[in-house]
C-alpha cells in the first residue's frame, strides 16, 4: 500500500465543515469523490481533525492509501483542476505506511481575524466587530494567558458532544493588532468542538464587562458550558497548520 498526504486550504463557507455528512456539502466529501474519480478506488481520506461549518484553513492536513503507486504531480493537477475553486491542494507528497494525520498530530494552529469596517474582501474571513478596537491588546493577551497548560476545557465546548476527554494542552494563546485587523492565535494539541471559538467570545466578554482577569480560570474550573461566553462567527476561524 501506498500512503499519501495532503495540505489542504479551503474556503468553508459553502460546507458543513470538514467531516462527511449525509446529503450536505464537506469537504471531506468533496475531496474523497474526486480523488475515486480521479483513482478508480474507493478512498478512505483521514484529516487531522474536524473544522466546523463555515470554518476555513490554511494548512488543514489528511492521508489516503491505496495499492497503486500514483503519479503525485498528475494526480495533484487533477485534483486541482475537478475540486470546487473553494478548496485547493497545496501539497502531495509520499509518507510512511504508518502516517496517520489525525494520530501523528503533535500540534494544531489556529486564527481567528477580526475587522474594523465592513469590506466586501474581508466579508466571509473575518468578523467585524468594532468594540475590540477600543480593547487593550495588553489586557486580552493577560487574559489568555491563563489558558496556557493542561486544562479541561468542558466549558468552552459544544453541550451533548460525544467526546469523553476533555483535557487539552494549550502552548500559544496571544492577541495582535494589525493595521485593519486584530488576530488570535492559539496553539495546542488538541481542541474540542466549538472551543477556540468560544474562548475567543469569553475573553472579549471578560474584558469587555471588566471582569478580573482570572474569571477565566474560574470559568474553565467550573467545566459548565453555561458560565462561558458566547462562540464568535465561524466565519473569522482559520486553521492555520498542523505539526507533526
Amino acid at each position: 500500500m501506498k500512503n499519501y498526504r495532503l495540505k489542504i486550504e479551503y474556503n468553508g463557507t459553502a460546507y458543513s465543515g470538514w467531516q462527511i455528512q449525509p446529503n450536505v456539502p464537506t469537504i471531506q466529501g468533496e475531496i474523497t469523490k474526486v480523488l475515486k474519480q480521479i483513482t478508480g478506488s474507493e478512498i478512505n481520506l483521514i484529516g487531522s481533525g474536524r473544522t466546523d461549518t463555515g470554518v476555513h484553513a490554511l494548512g488543514q492536513v489528511a492521508n489516503f492509501q491505496i495499492e497503486n503507486e500514483l503519479n503525485i504531480r498528475k494526480v495533484k493537477h487533477s485534483l486541482n483542476s475537478l475540486l470546487s475553486n473553494n478548496i485547493a491542494i497545496s501539497e502531495m507528497i509520499e509518507v510512511e505506511d504508518n502516517f496517520h494525520s489525525r494520530f501523528d498530530a503533535k500540534m494544531r494552529c489556529y486564527l481567528y481575524v477580526f475587522t474594523k469596517r465592513k469590506s466586501p474582501f474581508y466579508n466571509e474571513y473575518s468578523y467585524q466587530y468594532s468594540p475590540i478596537f477600543d480593547m487593550e491588546i495588553e489586557k486580552l493577551n493577560a487574559i489568555s494567558y491563563n489558558l496556557l497548560g493542561e486544562h479541561n476545557f468542558t466549558s468552552f465546548s459544544k453541550k451533548h458532544t460525544d467526546t469523553e476527554n476533555m483535557v487539552c494542552n494549550i502552548s500559544f494563546a496571544k492577541w495582535r493588532r494589525m493595521k485593519n485587523s486584530i488576530i488570535f492565535r492559539i496553539d495546542g494539541n488538541r481542541f474540542l468542538h466549538g472551543m477556540v471559538r468560544t474562548i475567543v467570545g469569553t475573553v472579549l466578554e471578560i474584558a469587555e464587562k471588566n471582569y478580573p482577569i482570572n474569571r477565566i480560570t474560574e470559568i474553565a474550573n467550573a467545566k459548565n458550558r453555561e458560565v462561558a461566553g458566547r462562540g464568535v462567527p465561524a466565519k473569522g476561524l482559520f486553521l492555520l497548520d498542523v505539526k507533526y
